[in-house]
């Protein structure tokens, strides 16, 4: 285990805000909070805590294999190429946009791997992030590795390709439970798929995506941009679709316009727009959910 905490990131790259909202916010379901402004989550088989302290972000790790510092930071997207993809963006002529970057300032994509990803946002239809995360522990608890404190890692592919339809019902997958084992049976008889589609362009990696079962443009397009770094993917769920009609026109335009309208207006990070998008709308609706109650 990392013995102590050390510091990592700067101010200019990263804040408490945008930290918690990009690891709690609903592109990954391994953190949880764990005290004020600390967390704890998994990235492969390395167990890692963050906490927030003096203005800056602190680390430490433990697990079968603990992360290293230079991984963590391409995790948490601790580099200067954040800054040119914010700059990239077209806030200055985009008051919505301009506005979500302000409230969330630092806001990133983390950098997950793919296959947890996608076992993730298969699981992710119709459900809460509350929900998602349950049913990412029961899958990892049944099948992964213990990692310590109540933590286990991803099981793999090839060992979910041994589970049934039947068992993945008793663990609560519901009508997924299909969509889990057909991909699951798919990918353990094609070794290293996942890994070649991560290196197509963006567009047939999506087509391929599209062929698993249970994965339409939506999940698609969360695997490829918080699982295979394709900045240009635009994952449309109902807070980017609200976003969309109200704040920018859209109501009535078909997915593949609004779509096609993210890739000329944001450009090539449009991947990270949609998440300050995302969490601004997201925020409001909350807002307004919690003022009605």
């Amino acid at each position: 285990m990392t013995a102590s905490w050390q510091s990592i990131g700067s101010a200019d790259l990263i804040n408490l805000l945008g930290l918690e909202e990009s690891l709690l916010g609903g592109q990954s379901f391994s953190w949880s909070s764990q005290g004020e402004n600390q967390w704890i989550g998994v990235i492969r088989r390395a167990v890692v805590h963050l906490r927030w302290e003096n203005e800056q972000l602190q680390w430490k790790s433990s697990g079968s294999i603990p992360i290293g510092k230079k991984e963590l930071e391409h995790y948490l997207w601790l580099d200067d190429s954040y800054c040119r993809a914010i700059d990239a963006l077209p806030w200055r002529s985009d008051l919505s946009l301009d506005q979500a970057i302000k409230k969330f300032s630092g806001l990133r994509v983390l950098r997950q791997p793919i296959d947890e990803t996608l076992l993730v946002f298969l699981l992710s239809s119709a459900k809460s992030i509350p929900q998602i995360k349950q049913l990412r522990h029961r899958i990892h608890l049944n099948f992964g590795e213990d990692l310590g404190e109540d933590l286990f890692a991803f099981p793999g592919w090839e060992r979910l390709s041994k589970l049934s339809e039947t068992e993945a019902r008793k663990l609560g997958m519901g009508y997924r439970a299909k969509y889990l084992v057909g991909v699951a049976q798919f990918l353990s008889q094609r070794h290293g798929w996942l890994e070649e589609v991560s290196g197509l362009k963006y567009k047939e990696a999506r087509s391929c995506l599209m062929e698993l079962p249970g994965v339409g443009p939506k999940v698609a397009d969360c695997v490829l941009l918080f699982g295979a770094g394709k900045s240009q993917a635009f994952p449309i769920d109902t807070w980017i679709l609200q976003a969309l009609e109200r704040q920018y026109g859209m109501k009535g335009w078909t997915m593949q316009q609004m779509q096609e309208f993210a890739g000329i207006h944001f450009g090539q990070h449009a991947g990270l727009a949609q998440q300050f998008l995302f969490s601004f709308q997201r925020s409001v609706g909350q807002t307004k959910s919690a003022k009605k109650e």
